[in-house]
């Protein structure tokens, strides 16, 4: 059995230490005597008096120490036995202590019940010897050193684990530290890649207010145009406004001379130049809104010569440093105005238009009136035929009876026509009427009306808005009123006098080529007349002849 590694008695030399590793000795050695001085001096400072508890832990350290003594006194025993056989023999090597113990190798079989006595007055004798051996070797010294060097290890490996978990917390706290500072420097990244965003923005506003101020100077402002209500003409409006602010900008609305002095000084003459065109072009930029405002769907013509003369006066009054408008920036102006003219005249169509189905609608509805009223006079007249004829027969009247059928037979074509009127919404009566006295011999209406009297139609028309009456060149029932009339309006189309209402239907044409363009269609009509009498209108000359 191999020793564990501690100091023991050298086998060579009885007054020194040497420290064995549990596999071979070392060079490691200690005087005996300073250990034994050591273990006397501890001694006297454990005389000290104590506490109990403190007696008890001592007690018990000095029982387990003893008891370890007791091993290695024996194992020395052992060993010097061995030695000096080996000396007597002559060349055995120096061998380690051995774990063996005579106390183990005579504890190894049973105590016989007889020799008990004596065999404990030989223990007794032997522990003497043993604790005697102790004493002269000091191993109860060792003992303390080796309890010691292992409680002083234990602390060690406490201080390693308690400082190895505190390195575990700081750690753990620099690492949550780095994570919160990274998480801070993302948003301060972030707040600043915003704010930079907020301050190009804020830059480019300042450029866009910058260049609105400059264009105001000039009398360039955003005011409230008629083509923006024009989904349509909108864009066109946003494209041209974007273009006469770019040319204001960059200096191209207006040309004047560069080499212009005044008093003799070419700086002060460039001042003069610069200041009399902003003053003359902020007039002429007034003039074009106010042109724009006071535009109406009909006079188009003089707000553009408005501008124009505008532009020609500031010409004439620029001449000195010969400022002009810029042609191309004069036509900008002017197709802001056609726009909003063009707006205005779609706005007036669709209000025409309005006004005309309204119209359209009430002389739908007074046709509808009328065929209902006929129709329910028809049913009276044929409820009464039908009541005469049954007493005519009763009393055996068969001439009036017969001529009774004939007329119900009459109220009964009536009423299938008047049916026929209301289902087919197509047939009607086509009229081309003419009023010489209000727009003379060159112009006609040509309409039509589902009126059971279509005169009635034509007396309304004639009634207030013309200063006579209506004469008539044709008036004939068609199966395909409507569609005759919409080819007659398509055919003359080009030669209407109101282009903007479509419902106005007059047209520059004499009676003869509407006749032609029947024929042409082969549409059946009993009369037309080219000549009409215009009896109130020659009357009315005949009477102004004598005044004149």
């Amino acid at each position: 059995m191999t020793a564990p590694a501690a100091w023991y008695p050298d086998p060579t030399d009885p007054t020194l230490l040497r420290y064995w590793d549990g596999s071979a000795w070392t060079d490691h050695t200690h005087p005996l005597a300073a250990v034994q001085q050591e273990t006397r001096e501890s001694q006297s400072s454990a005389s000290q008096p104590l506490s109990r508890r403190e007696r008890r832990a001592a007690e018990s350290q000095e029982q387990a120490e003893r008891e370890q003594i007791r091993g290695g006194v024996d194992r020395q025993e052992e060993q010097r036995g061995e030695s000096s056989e080996v000396t007597r023999e002559g060349a055995a090597p120096v061998r380690p202590p051995s774990g063996g113990d005579t106390s183990e190798a005579r504890s190894g079989g049973d105590v016989p019940f007889f020799g008990a006595r004596k065999i404990a007055r030989e223990l007794q004798a032997r522990v003497a010897e043993l604790e005697a051996s102790m004493d002269r070797y000091g191993l109860l010294e060792l003992a303390a050193l080796d309890t010691e060097k292992r409680r002083r290890r234990e602390e060690i490996a406490a201080d390693q684990r308690a400082h190895e978990v505190e390195a575990a917390q700081v750690a753990a706290a620099a690492h949550r530290r780095e994570s919160e500072l990274e998480a801070a420097l993302t948003a301060l990244q972030a707040e600043i890649a915003a704010r930079r965003t907020e301050l190009a923005d804020l830059d480019r506003e300042i450029i866009g207010v910058r260049h609105s101020i400059e264009v105001q100077e000039l009398g360039l402002y955003d005011y409230e145009h008629p083509a923006e209500s024009s989904a349509d003409l909108a864009t066109r409006l946003e494209a041209l406004r974007s273009e006469i602010k770019s040319a204001v900008r960059e200096k191209r609305a207006a040309h004047a001379a560069s080499n212009f002095t005044f008093n003799n000084s070419q700086a002060q003459g460039r001042k003069f130049v610069g200041d009399m065109t902003k003053i003359l072009l902020r007039a002429y930029n007034a003039e074009a809104e106010n042109c724009v405002k006071s535009v109406r769907a009909g006079n188009l013509a003089t707000a553009q010569a408005r501008l124009s003369k505008a532009s020609e006066m500031i010409e004439r009054q620029g001449s000195m440093v010969s400022l002009t408008i810029d042609p191309q920036y004069h036509h900008m102006r002017l197709t802001e105005i056609q726009l909003a003219n063009d707006y205005l005249q779609a706005l007036q169509r669709e209000k025409e238009l309005e006004r005309a189905r309204r119209e359209e609608l009430r002389e739908q509805r007074k046709a509808e009136q009328e065929l209902a009223r006929e129709h329910e006079r028809l049913d009276k007249e044929r409820a009464h035929y039908i009541a005469t004829l049954s007493a005519l027969e009763a009393n055996g009247d068969v001439d009036g009876a017969a001529r009774l059928r004939a007329r119900i037979e009459d109220v009964d074509r009536a009423l299938h026509d008047v049916d026929y009127r209301a289902a087919n919404i197509r047939a009607g009566y086509v009229y081309v009427i003419s009023n010489v006295g209000a727009f003379g011999d060159e112009v006609v209406k040509i309409g039509m009306t589902r009126r059971l009297e279509p005169m009635d139609r034509v007396n309304e028309l004639g009634d207030a808005s013309v200063p006579f009456r209506f004469d008539v060149h044709a008036l004939f029932f068609a199966d395909d009123a409507v569609g005759i009339e919409a080819m007659l309006h398509q055919t003359f189309a080009d030669r209407r006098v109101n282009r903007i209402n479509l419902r106005r239907e007059f047209f520059y044409v004499k009676p003869e080529e509407v006749l032609a363009q029947l024929k042409m269609h082969s549409v059946e009509i009993v009369e037309f007349r080219t000549d009409v009498a215009s009896e109130e209108y020659r009357a009315s000359v005949a009477l102004a002849a004598p005044a004149r």
